[in-house]
């Protein structure tokens, strides 16, 4: 080659090496609005997060303008953030000099102004580009941090939607505190109106938990660790899962929230939760992908079994309705039914975590403030030697448990502690340290030196890592719209039915001894000390269960057993077993069949958890009614039965008999003879198609199974199992026919609850007049019908 064509060579090469490094050196201008920036989460966390990015980020190729933005007049906003930005701290590893040059910098690319009006935000836009325009720059993008009460948010997008996008090529984030929603519905409101504004890859959604050091480890710990965790990690060696926040503060000063939203809205549907999803999703091949993290927390989201009243635990710090009364202006005989202490039972359906209890507890006025999530895993050893010739290291006698502490308590710091039988752990020792033994330090019943201890490297708060998770784009660190609605899926079933349960009255701090300790037997949760009569509010006129015993009498000239609810539900089972016994003593099988809804869910977990004698394997399980829904869908009272009962015993299963609705994928097609080939089902396998149990309920409007009030589907005739029609959706049903059901050798009616009392009084009036009431055409030909009540029902 010519020398000529060399040094052209030279040049080109030159200009191209050139080109990419001020490419690398201006990769864009970004600019952060701080909306909130006067309010107190912003003092406290938000502008020192956003210079700990800008500390991050300097020197990196992007340029950045921060403005702090609020109602507040420009003269106050301004003189605010002024004596905020003078606050503002660096790391320990920055020499104090650097720190105030670089403060001053930061200092300099902050300002404040007041935004209130789609023309304010337009005016905040044309002063980015104006800004653009003069230092030659290209945007990046925006970021909108919404430190705002939630009821302003529509208002805020619609103006940024509108008037303060970025141009073609910027991406925008906007950034939304919680509470998101108070219960789904409202969740799913918000979330249809945000989502007309912006769409889904724009929103991060804080939950500040994800940026705690020992939450953001959980699944980089299980990545790191996957050939030691693998064996480990599932119900066959793990004992319990506990996600735990104490607070020793109370609710002073902010009662308005807390009595909207309580300790379960505010704590464990969001951080709590999102911790467990952690510790329990399937690991994705790839941790890095935030596509598949949030897939795999969406399917543990979607995992978890039910709750319902029996799940929960709730108390009450005793000086918190008095609060109320203070800050809310509420009369002398007001009293507060909000929780601010709860314990929950979660469980998972499926194979990794099936039967292993996940236990979340948070409450105020507690004796700590800590936080931790602690896997506890079963001890299946036996130590012939003596206790203290056991070596922590070696002996598979001493409690093995992996602890994520979040922070606070007698550790004081974030820290990832594993137990020395378990194994040794990896983790990255650019980030992570040992932590050197404090004699005299005990957690969890054992002393610190029995633990592989880390701590971070550099302690950062959760806001700053969050910060920087925005500005890099990692969505997982974030809640997407539809983890969220599955969330409050989860809890507002529960939320509903423990609205107006009384919580447990506590002192508060140390003076609670064991008030609050809690104990859990299959699914359900109760208190481990009955209450002590002087912290119960209110005359002491009510009646209590003790008061009564099971009583027994006659309505409608049948049987009648009443009792409180878990007497009579405790008493019902006992009979069911008894009759079953009975029954396969006598003919070899005992024919059971169930009514679907919530009446008989106590009864199922009863029967699962209590009743180990029972005859499973010579029972033959039926369906009274169904719902014309998929098998799979938690409408579905195959599901419910499912849920509650069938994966907790041990039944063939070619002995469970669920009504075929779903059939040639259709729902109750008459030309699909679902009702015929159910009947024809019967009568080959229960004798005389008669069963040995039925078991009803009683709806509001006399109804019972799935037949209605004037609907003469499945009253008379001869047809075993009818297609009927519900005034409430979903409407198809399938139904056992009233003839069928005379025909068994036994009925038992449940029936639970206040709102039951009006037509329990009425039906106790009534004759046989099954068209208007068809509970009342309940009368077995040959055999027998009880009724069992609780005394709510029956006495009101």
């Amino acid at each position: 080659m010519r020398p000529g064509c060399w040094k052209m060579l030279a040049v080109a090469v030159c200009m191209v090496l050139l080109a990419g490094l001020q490419a690398q050196d201006l990769q864009g201008h970004v600019s952060v609005i701080l909306l909130g920036a006067t309010g107190d989460l912003a003092k406290k966390y938000l502008w020192q997060g956003l210079f700990q990015l800008y500390l991050d980020e300097v020197g990196k190729g992007y340029s950045f303008s921060f403005h702090g933005a609020a109602l507040t007049s420009t003269k106050q906003g301004q003189e605010f953030v002024a004596k905020v930005l003078e606050s503002l701290s660096c790391p320990e590893d920055v020499a104090p000099e650097r720190c105030a040059e670089l403060r001053g910098r930061f200092q300099q690319r902050s300002q404040y102004r007041r935004l209130r009006t789609s023309e304010d935000y337009m005016a905040l836009s044309k002063d980015i580009e104006a800004q653009l325009q003069h230092e030659g720059l290209r945007e990046a993008g925006r970021i909108f941090y919404f430190s705002v009460p939630p009821f302003a948010y529509a208002d805020i997008a619609r103006s940024i939607n509108s008037s303060c996008r970025p141009g073609p090529g910027a991406w925008l984030r906007v950034v939304l505190e919680k509470p998101f929603g108070h219960d789904r519905l409202s969740a799913q409101q918000l979330a249809t109106e945000l989502r007309s504004f912006f769409q889904e890859e724009e929103m991060y959604r804080v939950d500040h938990y994800l940026g705690k050091q020992a939450v953001a480890q959980i699944l980089p710990f299980r990545d790191q660790n996957r050939k030691a965790l693998d064996g480990l990690w599932n119900r066959h060696h793990v004992e319990r899962v506990e996600i735990i926040m104490k607070e020793t503060v109370d609710a002073e000063g902010r009662t308005g929230f807390y009595e909207e939203y309580g300790v379960i809205r505010d704590v464990l549907q969001n951080h709590l939760t999102e911790i467990l999803t952690l510790v329990a999703m399937e690991l994705p091949y790839n941790v890095s992908s935030s596509e598949a993290v949030l897939r795999h927390k969406l399917q543990a989201f979607q995992a978890l079994r039910g709750l319902h009243k029996d799940s929960a635990v709730l108390g009450q710090y005793q000086a918190y309705s008095g609060q109320v009364r203070r800050e809310q202006q509420k009369p002398d005989s007001f009293h507060s039914l909000t929780p601010t202490f709860a314990g929950i039972l979660v469980h998972m359906d499926n194979l990794r975590w099936e039967g292993v209890p996940f236990i979340l507890m948070s409450g105020k006025a507690l004796d700590e403030r800590v936080g931790y999530v602690r896997i506890l895993f079963r001890n299946q050893a036996y130590c012939a030697q003596t206790e203290t010739r056991w070596v922590a290291d070696q002996s598979q006698c001493l409690p093995r448990q992996i602890v994520f502490y979040i922070g606070h308590g007698e550790l004081g710091s974030p820290a990832v502690l594993v137990s020395r039988n378990l194994f040794r752990p990896f983790l990255p020792s650019g980030s992570w340290k040992e932590v050197e033994d404090r004699p005299g330090l005990r957690l969890f019943g054992r002393p610190l030196s029995d633990f592989y201890a880390y701590s971070p490297v550099r302690e950062q708060d959760a806001y700053s890592v969050l910060i920087s998770h925005i500005f890099h784009g990692r969505k997982d660190s974030f809640i997407t719209t539809e983890n969220l609605l599955a969330s409050w899926a989860f809890w507002t079933p529960l939320l509903d039915s423990l609205a107006h349960e009384a919580p447990r009255l506590y002192p508060g701090g140390a003076e609670n001894g064991h008030l609050l300790d809690f104990e859990f037997t299959g699914t359900q949760l109760r208190f481990s000390q009955q209450q002590p009569e002087q912290l119960v509010p209110g005359p002491g006129s009510a009646p209590s269960p003790s008061d009564f015993q099971v009583l027994q009498s006659k309505y409608r000239d049948s049987p009648l057993i009443s009792a409180w609810p878990e007497e009579l539900i405790a008493k019902l089972a006992d009979d069911i077993e008894a009759t079953a016994m009975r029954a396969v003593r006598r003919f070899g099988e005992f024919h059971l069949a169930l009514s679907g809804g919530s009446s008989p869910v106590p009864l199922f977990q009863q029967l699962a958890t209590r009743h180990y004698g029972f005859p499973w394997a010579h029972t033959h399980l039926w369906l009274v009614d169904e719902r014309c829904v998929p098998l799979r869908d938690p409408e579905s009272n195959f599901q419910g039965l499912q849920a509650h009962l069938l994966q907790h015993i041990r039944v063939p299963y070619y002995n469970v008999h669920p009504m075929p609705v779903h059939l040639h994928q259709r729902l109750c097609a008459e030309e699909d003879q679902g009702a015929q080939m159910y009947a024809s089902e019967i009568s080959a396998l229960v004798t005389n198609s008669s069963f040995d149990l039925v078991l009803l309920g009683m709806g509001t409007d006399g109804h019972t199974a799935s037949l209605f009030p004037q609907s003469p589907a499945g009253l008379e005739g001869p047809q075993p199992v009818v297609l009927t029609r519900s005034p409430s959706k979903p409407h198809q049903r399938m139904s056992l026919s009233l003839p069928l059901i005379n025909r068994a050798r036994k009925v038992a009616i449940l029936v639970m609850g206040r709102m039951k009392r009006e037509i329990t009084l009425l039906v106790s009036r009534v004759g046989h007049e099954p068209k208007k009431w068809p509970i009342s055409g309940v009368l077995p030909s040959s055999g027998q019908l009880v009724w069992y009540m609780d005394y709510e029902a029956f006495l009101g």
